[in-house]
This record gives structure tokens, C-alpha cells and sequence, in this order.
């Protein structure tokens, strides 16, 4: 009989300071014009969607019902050396130049609020966190449970809520201190995690796959045809998908492009940013529980083959309460050993269920 796998969460309160608003007053200048200019075309009052509720809504509904061999741990900041990996200098100093003041970074729809730049530090060294646990074997796998997202952010550029780019920092960390010389990141949000590309466009060491609802969906790329450039040609594998594509679509990207390809790559670490929105109640795509619980199990399979069962989660987007909450526990549910039923297609139990209720009243036996 094996033990339980060890599943940690990682999370930080300090996250929660992030909270911008289009409320507040904004430095001056031509971005804070162009923001205003932009709002006042809506014609509805615009609240920032990337709010701290979202990691209060997970905590608190994990906390309902705790999971055997799930534990929680606290979160760290990084240093500037360890963002500086996959962030310019430059581009640091200007984040750094806005701790503690409410400003807009980009008309992307990325803002600041004067606990942002701490809780975005805190973020990407709770990502750091979980890599460093899964690597000393104190955990077979984590979740960090961070905010402000990062899989927009460039290496000179905030966009898409994203101050820096918490996936990222996480691999180039595990290349550089922890020994990890192989790292595949799966990015299965909803959309498409260009600055995660861009930092590894030519990499050969990093293998970056990601599922996205295809263009014009935000932000609009994410072709088949990028493919990384230079060494790093053929290690960036994108799957763009139309907007109603669900666990059948998913799951199929697993069996003929996603498992072929970590097979071939060999990672020594995987790790995953774990967007919620696919979910069919933030819209973007028909991802059910079932789907993300039946992903992490492949993803287990897959780390159990190549990368002694190191596998981590980083949260990404996700802004509908519950099935964010929701989402989040299924992945961490099975992660804690347990095996997912098949999704199938939505409504096809039932559709049965009903026929066998019904279908003697009116078909002969």
C-alpha cells in the first residue's frame, strides 16, 4: 500500500493588497487620458475584474470542506534577481518606481493600486515556492495560488492584468539554482499566454504548449505556425480551438499532440498555468470540472513517466467565483489521488438516465 500523495497549496495574503480601480485617481498623463477616454466610451461603470475575491472565494471554499493530504503553506516575494531572469532591468525599475501609488502601466487593461507591486513580488515567489517544494521532494505536487496573474506579461510590458510573469519566474529559477534542465509549461487558460512565449521563444531547454481559444480572442496570438525560432525551433506548440470547444477537444490534444510531445521532450519538471476560464461559465470556451479533473490526471501520468511526479500549478485567470473555486478543487482533488470519472459529452449520462426512465411508457419490449 503507497502513502497518500503530498499535495501543497501555496498562498499569501499579502496577494490581496492588489486591488486596483477605475475609481481611483490615476497619475496624470496622456496613458491616464487614454484610459479615461476609453471607460467613458462603455457607458456602464467598469470594475477591475482581477480582484482579490478571487482568491478569497478559492481559500474559502477549500476551507468548507478540507482534502485529505492537502496542506497549506505560506508564500514568499522574489527578488529582483530572480524576476530579472525573464524581466529587463529597465522595465523592473519603472514597476518598482510605482510601489505604493494608483497608476495604469498599459491601456492592456493593466493597472496598479498602491499594494500592487508587493503582492506581484509575493506572487511570482510563491510560484518560486511551489517549484522549490516539488524539487526538494517535500511535496509530489503544488498549487501556487497566486495573483496578479502573469502569463501576459512581457519582458519589457504589463498587459492582460500581469505585472510579471509568476510561470516564468518559476521555470528560469528551476533552470538556474535548482538543476532543472528540462521544463515543459502547459498553459491551458483560455487565452493565450504570449508573454510565456515570448520569454521562451528561443529556448530549446523549455517546451511550451498551450490550448487557447483562438484569434481575435484576446490577445491574439497564438497561431499553429509559432513555433519558436533560433534553437528554440519546434520546443513552442500552440492549439488554438474555436469558442465552443470542450473536454472531447481537450482531451483529444492530449492523446495526439500534448502527451507525444513531453514524450519526446523528457521534461525533469512540468509545470502548468492553470487558467479557469474555459470553464462554460466565464464564456470563453466549454471546459467542464470533469475536463480539468481529467487533464491533471494526465498531467500526473506524464510526471510520473518523465519527471519523478514533479508537477506544479500556478493559477492564472479565472473570474467567475465558482467555477473558479470549483475549478481549482477538482485539479487539487485528484492531485490528492483521486481518479477522475471519463468527461464524455456533456449531457449524454443524463440523456440515458432519462431514456431509461422513460422509454417504457412508449417503446414496446
Amino acid at each position: 500500500m503507497t502513502d497518500s500523495p503530498r499535495v501543497t497549496v501555496f498562498y499569501d495574503e499579502r496577494m490581496l493588497a492588489h486591488e486596483p480601480s477605475a475609481d481611483a485617481a490615476f497619475l496624470p498623463g496622456r496613458m491616464d487620458t487614454r484610459i479615461r477616454q476609453l471607460l467613458s466610451g462603455l457607458g456602464v461603470p467598469w470594475k477591475y475584474p482581477e480582484h482579490p475575491g478571487r482568491l478569497t472565494a478559492i481559500s474559502q471554499f477549500l476551507a468548507l470542506a478540507p482534502l485529505q493530504g492537502v496542506t497549506f503553506a505560506t508564500g514568499k516575494a522574489a527578488t529582483a534577481e530572480q524576476l530579472g531572469r525573464v524581466h529587463t532591468s529597465s522595465y523592473l525599475e519603472q514597476v518598482y518606481k510605482l510601489r505604493g501609488q494608483y497608476a495604469w502601466l498599459d491601456v492592456d487593461t493593466t493597472a496598479v493600486s498602491p499594494g500592487s507591486v508587493d503582492a506581484a513580488e509575493v506572487a511570482a515567489g510563491t510560484a518560486i515556492a511551489a517549484v522549490e517544494s516539488v524539487v526538494a521532494g517535500a511535496s509530489d505536487s503544488t498549487f501556487a495560488l497566486v495573483r496578479p496573474p502573469g502569463h501576459h506579461a512581457e519582458p519589457v510590458r504589463a498587459r492582460g492584468f500581469c505585472l510579471f510573469n509568476n510561470v516564468a519566474v518559476a521555470a528560469a529559477h528551476a533552470k538556474a539554482t535548482l538543476g532543472c534542465q528540462r521544463i515543459m509549461i502547459l498553459d491551458w487558460d483560455a487565452h493565450h499566454g504570449n508573454g510565456t512565449q515570448d520569454i521562451f521563444w528561443a529556448d530549446p531547454d523549455v517546451l511550451f504548449i498551450d490550448l487557447h481559444r483562438g484569434a481575435p480572442f484576446y490577445p491574439g496570438s497564438g497561431s499553429l505556425d509559432e513555433i519558436g525560432e533560433g534553437l528554440g525551433e519546434g520546443t513552442t506548440v500552440n492549439i488554438p480551438l474555436p469558442a465552443d470547444a470542450g473536454d472531447a477537444a481537450y482531451l483529444l490534444a492530449f492523446e495526439r499532440i500534448i502527451e507525444p510531445a513531453a514524450d519526446w521532450f523528457k521534461p525533469d519538471l512540468i509545470l502548468v498555468s492553470a487558467g479557469f476560464d474555459p470553464h462554460a461559465h466565464d464564456l470563453a470556451l466549454n471546459v467542464s470540472y470533469r475536463g480539468f479533473a481529467s487533464m491533471t490526471h494526465r498531467l500526473k501520468q506524464l510526471a510520473t513517466r518523465h519527471s519523478q511526479g514533479r508537477l506544479v500549478f500556478v493559477l492564472e485567470g479565472g473570474y467567475n467565483l465558482i467555477s473558479l473555486s470549483h475549478g481549482v478543487k477538482a485539479v487539487l482533488e485528484v492531485l490528492a489521488g483521486a481518479v477522475p470519472p471519463p468527461p464524455g459529452e456533456c449531457g449524454i449520462a443524463e440523456v440515458e438516465a432519462a431514456a431509461a426512465f422513460h422509454c417504457r411508457a412508449f417503446v414496446d419490449s
